[in-house]
């Protein structure tokens, strides 16, 4: 009701499960995907996977976040960013109209949560701590980058806005968008979700300073 009463959104499909949402998005290729973690016959995770390398579909996960353990594995298979079930009506159409055009969705706030949270998951496991970051000398994965581009990606994993990091820069948005395409396509990431767990990956940055 809420999407469809947007005259630029035409909901092509509503679906019961996992199973059926990876079936509609073959059938329908829609340009984004509202999927829920939690669902009979398939997760939303593995049907985000399957989504992500079989369509050119975005996906936004909807999840309550501080019951929901998922949120960084449904952004690895591929999600283009995510929404508390309590999102406000605005805001959830906002949010599709900006992963339609190929943002990503997630606050800085909710960046930082969402890392501290995974971190917390992972604490026990055989998963090694990002990296300390030496001054000078870049993680390996982003030696392809420039140091400006390295400065984006910075930026990017802080939640600023193309506008924002042109300023904080000095830069136009036209050299913005370039350093943050170039950023994009060197490291093989998806959209700007996957810029901020590459950042926190590689020690660029760790949780306490995505404020």
């Amino acid at each position: 009701m809420i999407l469809d009463a947007q005259p630029d959104i035409t909901v092509v499909a509503e679906v019961p499960d996992g199973q059926a949402a990876v079936d509609a998005a073959r059938l329908h290729r829609p340009d984004v995907v509202l999927m829920d973690v939690r669902m009979p016959r398939m997760d939303g995770i593995e049907a985000t996977r399957l989504v992500c390398a079989e369509t050119t579909s975005r996906v936004v996960m909807l999840t309550t976040f501080d019951h929901d353990d998922y949120v960084y594995d449904a952004l690895q298979a591929g999600a283009g960013g995510f929404l508390l079930k309590d999102v406000r009506r605005d805001d959830l159409v906002h949010a599709v109209r900006v992963v339609a055009a190929g943002d990503s969705l997630l606050a800085p706030s909710v960046t930082r949560r969402l890392i501290t949270r995974m971190v917390a998951a992972r604490a026990h496991d055989e998963t090694p701590a990002p990296p300390s970051r030496e001054p000078g000398r870049p993680h390996p994965r982003l030696a392809s980058l420039t140091e400006r581009e390295r400065e984006t990606l910075l930026l990017l994993a802080r939640g600023l806005s193309n506008a924002q990091i042109a300023r904080e820069m000095v830069i136009s948005e036209h050299t913005v968008k370039t350093h943050v395409g170039n950023v994009l396509s060197k490291l093989a990431l998806r959209d700007r979700v996957h810029a901020v767990i590459c950042a926190y990956e590689t020690g660029l940055v760790v949780p306490d300073e995505l404020s």
